[in-house]
């Protein structure tokens, strides 16, 4: 360990606690003596200098805050002592950055599926997609069926995706559940998918199939059970058909450049802005400078560091997409009686995060310091290479769900916490701290923990980016080891 403690940025009038600093230690800082009042626990904030009632409490160089009430040099500051600076909707200007990346191409490639309509998958996979929740026991029935005749040989998995969603619902909530179910079905890493619907739901499977637009005929199926007598045997046709095709087969050559990854976070700590989310953006800048995809989502969770990204849009449209994408999220809350700035969790807190803004300036370093390229509404899909902004909620299920559904072929998400979930595509956990690395080798994929204990961060990416790709190649992640695969759909309307 060569240090006890990080101060982040040199604007910064708050240091943090690599490891529990016991109440009387000295740490100097900057040439400057500082004695601690309380036990620092690690990952959390301790002031370097006096603050006065109201004042901000700087930390990544931005405000997170101001202090409640004055605080002494040495104090810990957290949720209990630091108020949001945050209120309502705001007025933004365009204020643009030179965001080029000076990041050469080193011209890598991965194994992937190429297919017929040339995009590329990471993953060959048999998906039983129900268009309501009412034929959910059914597609868990045909996926055992298939699993148990096949053995899953020659296809990477063969899973059901059980939701709540497809009747009852209207307006906006309806039209959510058919773009993200079609954008699984549309989905390169699925080498085939089947179909069922009931007959009677909202979200009727002819209008679902016209809805889908193109596709490939021999790779996706459907079934509508009350049509037929046993919708057993009928699933399984259709699904050996799919599984005779999906089966055949093989992975190529693949330039990094098709590689599309989603950027998530959850069940944060006090090290997720220090270790792993900058790891993720500068994963995120080679990416984009090889001419890859990267897709940032959870738009609460930039509240307070949106004008960071709103500099950096390529162009004025952009910066006015963002601005929509930003403010519209703030008139849902504000719509429903919640405050704007009241988001981070119990986990965040203890973990060392205290405001929003404290949450969102770490949060955003997962995208790097490259420009927007896109912005997307919740259900779009990818339409631009580079760095992308998707609408979606902070909930971890349904954001990891949104960027899959936009194209992303994996999902990189780091955690402080823990967290065993995954949605349909690959969904890597990156530890912030070597702790629960250790604790939770059934869940975390990559240790960043070691960005603060002794290995540089370019070294540790280089790393990053060797496993990216053996996993874009084949190499399975826990969430796929253990079957842990979800899907969750962004509601917020009337239930029927």
């Amino acid at each position: 360990m060569k240090t006890k403690y990080l101060k982040i940025n040199p604007a910064d009038n708050v240091a943090v606690a690599i490891v529990e600093l016991p109440a009387g230690t000295t740490l100097t800082v900057d040439g400057k003596e500082v004695v601690l009042n309380d036990t620092i626990p690690a990952g959390h904030k301790f002031a370097l200098q006096d603050l006065a009632e109201g004042e901000n409490v700087i930390k990544y160089g931005y405000p997170i805050g101001h202090v409640k009430k004055a605080q002494k040099q040495g104090d810990w500051l957290n949720e209990n002592n630091i108020k949001t600076n945050l209120a309502g909707l705001l007025e933004y200007t365009y204020n643009p950055v030179n965001a080029e990346l000076n990041i050469p191409n080193r011209n890598l490639t991965f194994k992937g599926y190429r297919r017929s309509n040339g995009q590329v998958g990471v993953r060959n996979e048999i998906w039983i997609v129900p268009t309501v929740g009412c034929v959910n026991g059914i597609v868990g029935q045909l996926a055992e069926g298939l699993r148990r005749e096949t053995g899953g040989k020659g296809v990477d998995a063969i899973a059901a995706f059980p939701h709540n969603y497809g009747c009852s619902q209207l307006g906006e909530d309806h039209e959510n559940t058919k773009k993200i179910l079609r954008d699984m079905v549309l989905h390169p890493n699925a080498g085939g998918v089947l179909v069922v619907g009931l007959g009677c739901e909202n979200n009727q499977p002819d209008v679902f199939r016209e809805f889908l637009g193109e596709y490939d005929q021999e790779r996706v199926k459907f079934l509508v059970v009350q049509k037929v007598e046993d919708e057993y045997e009928e699933g399984m046709k259709l699904l050996r058909q799919l599984y005779e095709k999906a089966s055949q087969d093989v992975r190529t050559d693949v330039p990094l450049s098709e590689l599309r990854v989603g950027l998530k976070c959850g069940g944060s700590d006090g090290f997720s802005g220090i270790t792993a989310n900058p790891l993720l953006g500068m994963f995120s800048d080679f990416l984009v400078a090889q001419g890859g995809t990267t897709v940032l989502t959870e738009v609460p969770e930039m509240f307070g560091a949106e004008t960071i990204l709103m500099n950096r849009c390529r162009t004025r449209e952009l910066f006015d997409q963002t601005v929509k994408l930003i403010n519209d999220f703030k008139e849902y809350f504000l719509s429903h009686g919640e405050p704007v700035g009241e988001n981070p969790s119990p986990g965040n807190k203890a973990g060392g995060i205290s405001t929003l803004e404290d949450k969102a300036l770490g949060c955003t370093q997962k995208c790097g310091k490259s420009y927007v390229q896109g912005v997307m509404s919740y259900g779009e899909r990818l339409q631009v290479k580079g760095l992308n902004l998707l609408s979606a909620p902070g909930n971890d299920l349904v954001a990891a769900t949104a960027l899959a559904s936009c194209g992303c072929h994996i999902v990189l998400f780091t955690t402080g916490r823990g967290t065993p979930f995954g949605t349909y595509v690959p969904t890597m956990k990156v530890s912030t701290n070597s702790t629960l690395a250790h604790n939770k080798p059934g869940w975390i994929d990559f240790n960043a923990g070691v960005i603060v204990e002794d290995e540089p961060m370019e070294l540790t990416c280089e790393r990053f980016i060797d496993y990216v790709i053996r996993v874009a190649s084949g190499e399975p992640v826990n969430n796929e080891k253990k079957g842990y695969r979800e899907i969750a759909i962004f509601k917020n309307g009337v239930t029927l």
